[in-house]
């Protein structure tokens, strides 16, 4: 197992160390949605103590990516498809108004660093690097919302950030995806360099357009209970079928039509 989740031990930082390396693993895609966390195996992977671990879990918990499960412990949290579409569209709105802001006030060494950030962008495209695609698109927000000039904006933005994280790594393998990607952000870059703040907000939220719901549950983000209702909803109507093409071939026989309703089979 690769070591790359050790920290240097700092004692004011190590837990906050801690949370990075499991929020970046979770991120990454390393510990799966529904994956379950072993405090001992992380102990192991990471090189720290269950309390800074369990600290650690606690605050990705009060974030959202973690959910202690009664009598299994802490699990990556999962999302739905419903949750999904919410999480998008409350994030087009903050970051629709994030990029109005940034076309307003931003100055020159924060439009270079966005340029940077799109260069990257363009090169893990070039390379279909999905690891450097996270870490250059996340920089080019972390930008956009340093120069919104609204603290509460980015304060929001981050936590729901944290919690879309758990989507990108399998929305960024969609055929294609990273080249119109690279687009959407071209043309945000341009609205915010000529300080278009309209243009700026409506090319943002224009990126989010149909992003999460059927997607989300494609790629199988769903958790358990939606897959159960999705089981029982397929039953259902096979049941119905099933009563529908018995009964059609006792009417054919001459015998009277019943149709039995499927929960009362």
């Amino acid at each position: 197992m690769s070591d790359d989740l050790q920290v240097v031990r700092q004692a004011a930082t190590l837990r906050r160390q801690v949370e990075d390396k499991l929020r970046g693993a979770i991120a990454s895609g390393r510990f799966q949605p529904g994956q379950r966390l072993v405090e001992r195996e992380l102990c192991e992977l990471i090189g720290v103590g269950r309390t800074s671990i369990r600290e650690a879990l606690r605050q990705l918990e009060a974030e959202g990516l973690v959910l202690t499960i009664p009598h299994r412990g802490p699990a990556v949290s999962t999302i739905t498809s419903a949750e999904a579409g919410e999480l998008y569209a409350v994030r087009a709105l903050l970051e629709g108004d994030a990029g109005k802001g940034f076309a307003r006030h931003h100055d020159g060494a924060q439009l270079l660093a966005l340029q940077n950030s799109i260069a990257l962008i363009k090169r893990a495209a070039e390379q279909t690097d999905q690891g450097l695609m996270l870490e250059a698109k996340t920089a080019f927000y972390q930008v956009l919302m340093d120069g919104c000039g609204n603290r509460f904006i980015k304060q929001f933005l981050m936590t729901i950030h944290n919690r879309v994280n758990l989507l990108r790594v399998k929305s960024m393998m969609e055929p294609g995806r990273s080249v119109h990607s690279l687009a959407e952000i071209n043309e945000i870059y341009e609205a915010v360099a000529a300080r278009d703040g309209d243009r700026a907000r409506g090319r943002v939220q224009q990126s989010y357009q149909g992003r999460g719901g059927n997607s989300i549950a494609d790629a199988g983000f769903g958790t358990r209970a939606d897959t159960k209702h999705r089981e029982k909803e397929k039953d259902g109507r096979r049941l119905s079928d099933q009563t529908k093409t018995a009964a059609t071939g006792r009417s054919r026989e001459g015998s009277p039509t019943t149709i039995v309703a499927p929960d009362r089979l």
